[in-house]
């Protein structure tokens, strides 16, 4: 039985595990995967293909998902209102599972400093604030599952009486295409912000430099995907965008 207090429940339950994952995620990057010496050199191909499969887990998760077909079909099968909840639940969930299960490499590939760390820890501050900015050029609210909840509990558009999903009063509201702030610089600026951050690290441990060529090569391979999905959904007016802006990820290189 869905009634309105799950629903509220289940959505600002999956938002405070969003940002729970992204707190651990923050310790997770700063304290144990700055740790050189966390496991014996003999374990670094087994940690290797661990770490790979966690975050290929994660990504396939991801990617799925967010295809519309499979959208659809969850959508079918929960409540009204819950099914972006539903993909924030699971993504923090996995998400959270990388972080705890990822395995250690020994060693560091670089450690930089006067100047030159000065420079690297000025460009994951620069990632931080480009993110920060660029996510809040997008409705948090709607982001997180809440707005669609919360939406569909003021509307009634759900049955608080069955199992199964009703159907919605009218089809929900386009989202707009956000083209502004650092959107204009780049048209992935969240993706570009998190480059500068995972590789940003004055002391670049072997673990950071594994998680950071991973997940940035996760993301060199889901955008054109991505942007295929966003061109079905916004047609000419993503055309266009892509037009006005050139770069995906990386100003002046991709």
């Amino acid at each position: 039985m869905y009634s309105i207090e799950r629903m509220l429940v289940a959505a600002w339950g999956g938002a405070l595990l969003f940002l729970a994952s992204l707190g651990y995620f923050g310790w997770f990057y700063l304290v144990r995967l700055g740790d050189a010496a966390a496991a014996a050199p003999e374990t670094s191909a087994t940690a290797i293909a661990v770490d790979v499969a966690l975050f290929t887990t994660f990504a396939l998760h991801h990617s799925i998902l967010a295809r519309t077909g499979v959208k659809a079909w969850v959508a079918r099968r929960l409540p009204v209102g819950l099914e972006r909840s539903f993909y924030v639940w699971t993504a923090s969930l996995l998400f959270l599972a990388v972080c705890l299960l990822w395995l250690p490499l020994p060693g560091t590939a670089w450690r930089a400093s006067g100047p030159l760390a000065v420079v690297l820890h000025g460009a994951q501050i620069a990632g931080v604030v480009v993110t920060l900015r660029s996510a809040s050029r997008i409705d948090i609210w709607e982001l997180a599952g809440v707005r669609q909840a919360r939406a569909a509990v003021r509307t009634r558009s759900f049955d608080p009486a069955s199992t199964q999903p009703a159907k919605p009063a009218a089809a929900p509201a386009q989202s707009a295409l956000e083209i502004h702030g650092p959107y204009r610089w780049v048209r992935h600026p969240i993706y570009f912000g998190w480059v500068l951050m995972v590789f940003g690290a004055p002391a670049m441990t072997a673990s950071r430099l594994l998680f950071a060529t991973i997940s940035t090569l996760y993301l060199v391979i889901a955008i054109p995907f991505e942007e295929r999905s966003l061109g079905e959904e916004f047609g000419r007016a993503y055309t266009d965008y892509q037009q006005r802006v050139r770069w995906r990820l990386v100003p002046g290189v991709w």
